[in-house]
């Protein structure tokens, strides 16, 4: 496994998410969060968001490049990749209305969506930065 590659589209992928993610929850679900007392908290810093998108992009690139010879080439085949993990994320997602009280049920819908939505762009992405050996 080339590790360079692995950190580069980790990287890549890691401020893309957190890009993606900033834009759909701290934008366009702000408003829902906000009437939510569940998530009545103190502000938190950016950059640990961005280190966990980081950690989950790089996790994620190194599935990739191990299973890169399952996926076609190019951005088509890494959002095939990007799709599947999302489904994983997707599914994920329902854990939260059953362990925080007052969690909306819907959010788990919205957040599912978000994130398959995010891996599947993300997917593109790497399958765009690394090409397929042979």
């Amino acid at each position: 496994m080339n590790m360079k590659r692995v950190l580069l589209i980790g990287s890549a992928g890691g401020v893309l998410l957190w890009l993606y993610n900033f834009l759909m929850h701290g934008i366009i679900m702000a408003g829902t969060y906000t009437g939510n007392a569940v998530f009545r908290q103190d502000g938190s810093n950016p950059l640990w968001f961005l280190l966990v998108e980081f950690c989950m992009a790089t996790a994620g690139s190194m599935i990739f490049v191990k299973t890169r010879s399952a996926w076609a080439d190019g951005p088509k085949g890494g959002a095939t990749f990007g799709l599947f993990v999302g489904l994983l994320s997707f599914f994920a997602q329902f854990i939260e209305p059953l362990v925080i009280n007052g969690f909306p049920y819907y959010l788990a819908w919205c957040w599912g969506g978000i994130s398959l939505i995010g891996w599947t762009i993300y997917g593109g992405l790497a399958g765009m930065m690394y090409k397929q050996a042979g």
